[in-house]
């Protein structure tokens, strides 16, 4: 199949198509480039971590009755505050939000790989427990939404509202992509969307309890996450292929060596 095919034979848009219609969407809503998407790739979901940019969103959906799955990817590390959030964002919208886990659990990779493996390598502790769980729940779908915005990091300053995700080979919806935290913000408050109450006590970016730290006044958003190392991304929104998707390929090799030695 010619690399301008998108999607096998799944859908007959090429990436310069792709580009096309994510230029026309430029100057649309959020609410109406997720309308527009899902008519495009019917076979769409989104992988919400709970953010607050991820609560805007499944309000979106949820008001707007599109046809859109919806999951996260629960890697047994979560603060109870997240999970608290899940229950409510659940009740609150009336829609279910599917929980994705690893293969093994945090006592069951600690057996193979060492306890606190996220502290040794936290590479490979994100590919098993993010990485490959992601690349597994999206490969029945054609496309994927995503909440990252350009003003988050300086890895993210170039994705575009549509494009294709060569890691996971499928289309990325990125809806707040042109969005401010400012934005995100004054739209929650305006709906009274549900978010995560640790965004109050000084954790503007929030993921696995081990791995996020609170962030200190003047300090950058993401500098809680696995602070004291250059680390800034789990590996789900590189734009190349990172060191977790590259220990992920590489987990069933290295997991049988451990357990054989």
């Amino acid at each position: 199949m010619k690399d301008s095919v998108i999607r096998q034979v799944e859908t007959s848009a090429s990436r310069t198509e792709l580009d096309a219609l994510a230029d026309l969407l430029v100057d649309s809503s959020p609410q109406e480039i997720l309308a527009e998407a899902v008519h495009c790739f019917p076979r769409m979901t989104f992988a919400t971590g709970f953010g607050i940019e991820g609560c805007l969103l499944i309000d979106l959906i949820a008001r707007s009755g599109l046809r859109i799955d919806v999951f996260t990817l629960d890697t047994g590390l979560l603060f109870p505050e997240t999970y608290e959030l899940w229950r409510r964002l659940e009740s609150r919208y009336g829609l279910t939000i599917r929980g994705v886990r690893p293969e093994k659990t945090v006592a069951q990779q600690a057996a193979i790989f060492g306890d606190r493996l996220w502290e040794r390598q936290p590479e490979r502790c994100c590919g098993m427990r993010k990485v490959l769980p992601l690349r597994e729940a999206l490969a029945p779908f054609e496309a994927w939404v995503s909440a990252i915005r350009r003003d988050q990091t300086r890895e993210r300053a170039g994705v575009r509202i549509l494009e294709w995700d060569a890691t996971f080979g499928l289309v990325k919806v990125n809806p707040l992509a042109l969005w401010t935290s400012e934005q995100v913000w004054s739209f929650v408050r305006s709906n009274d969307v549900p978010f995560n109450l640790l965004h109050e006590q000084g954790y503007p970016s929030i993921g696995c309890v081990p791995c996020t730290s609170r962030v200190l006044s003047g300090e950058d958003p993401r500098a809680g996450r696995w602070r004291g190392r250059e680390k800034k991304e789990c590996g789900i929104h590189s734009r190349v292929e990172s060191r977790a998707v590259s220990w992920n390929l590489e987990r069933k090799e290295t997991s049988h060596d451990v357990q054989a030695g």
